[in-house]
């Protein structure tokens, strides 16, 4: 090997020599949405199968509100180090863009992407007091009382879910923002709410509590969790089919060794005990595969979601 080999040789190995102990201190995951959110439960799972993979701390910082705007402003303008990372959901990377003219951050250009780790789909309940037992009931009640029954939202999931329920039956139930979906199941328990359609996470632990009733899940599908419950399609709405999506960024800018490590980090927690215990308990669906299949995926969820939204006539913010 000659010396202008020799060097570029040398050059090119620097960065993955200077990165070749990460980590080595705690690593913080930001979760845009509240505790007791599927993400924050996902979040906290994949901590402690990745402490015990990278033998380093992980700390969950909750930054719920604004429709995800907080979480995600934080996670992009943090240090481009690794030790940040962003566990989040296709509302800020793939439906966020699509509700409102203006972002405060930019989906594409202010992250990097890690890896993908799971989808799922979500659950249609009501409050135990509304006098209705299955969709064609809710949807006979909403007709007939346009305007008086409500429906919570914490992420962009459940409002749009909601948004082409209400679309697709020709109702007119009022839409009440929340900052993450725990608050909403709250009040829906609480009957300031009618109804809303949560992750699977979030809303199945009340249903089996007997706290709130369940119409339908989202999915094409039942789900083996609870193979009592129709899905919306079967249950009267026909053609309903909603889903999301859980993945892992970084800031933009961040070193490509350590997006690299990170993925393979994440992979590994990824399929932990913890974690598939977690999905088994959700419903959810592990997913999988390198930073470039996340950015492939992303863009490809980004047009799927623009899709949904202009459908279910949902005019940007």
């Amino acid at each position: 090997m000659n010396r202008r080999h020799l060097l570029a040789a040398i050059l090119a190995a620097a960065p993955i020599a200077a990165f070749a102990d990460y980590p080595e201190k705690p690593i913080t995951f930001i979760v845009p949405f509240a505790a007791g959110s599927a993400t924050d439960q996902l979040a906290r799972a994949l901590g402690t199968a990745v402490t015990a993979e990278a033998k380093q701390p992980v700390v969950v910082d909750n930054k719920p509100g604004a429709n995800a705007f907080i979480g995600a402003q934080a996670a992009a303008k943090a240090p481009k180090d690794g030790y940040t990372v962003f566990i989040t959901t296709n509302t800020t990377h793939a439906a966020n863009e699509h509700l409102f003219k203006k972002l405060p951050y930019d989906p594409v250009k202010d992250f990097e992407p890690v890896a993908m780790l799971s989808k799922g789909g979500q659950i249609l309940v009501v409050n135990n007091n509304l006098p209705v037992n299955n969709v064609q009931d809710l949807v006979k009640l909403a007709k007939s009382k346009p305007g008086k029954l409500s429906f919570g939202y914490g992420s962009s999931s459940s409002r749009i879910a909601g948004e082409m329920f209400k679309q697709m039956t020709g109702t007119y139930i009022v839409s009440i923002p929340y900052r993450s979906n725990p608050p909403a199941v709250t009040d829906l328990i609480g009957g300031t709410i009618d109804m809303m359609i949560t992750d699977m996470a979030t809303g199945l632990p009340q249903v089996k509590g007997g706290k709130v009733k369940a119409l339908g899940v989202s999915t094409a599908k039942r789900i083996p969790l609870a193979p009592e419950i129709p899905t919306i399609a079967e249950a009267g709405v026909k053609g309903y089919e909603i889903s999301f999506w859980f993945a892992a960024y970084v800031p933009a800018g961040t070193p490509a060794p350590v997006v690299a490590r990170l993925n393979d980090i994440l992979a590994k927690a990824n399929r932990s005990a913890a974690v598939t215990n977690f999905y088994a308990q959700s419903g959810f669906e592990a997913l999988g595969g390198t930073p470039e299949d996340l950015r492939k995926f992303q863009t490809a969820e980004s047009e799927k979601w623009r899709k949904i939204i202009a459908g279910a006539g949902i005019e940007k913010e």
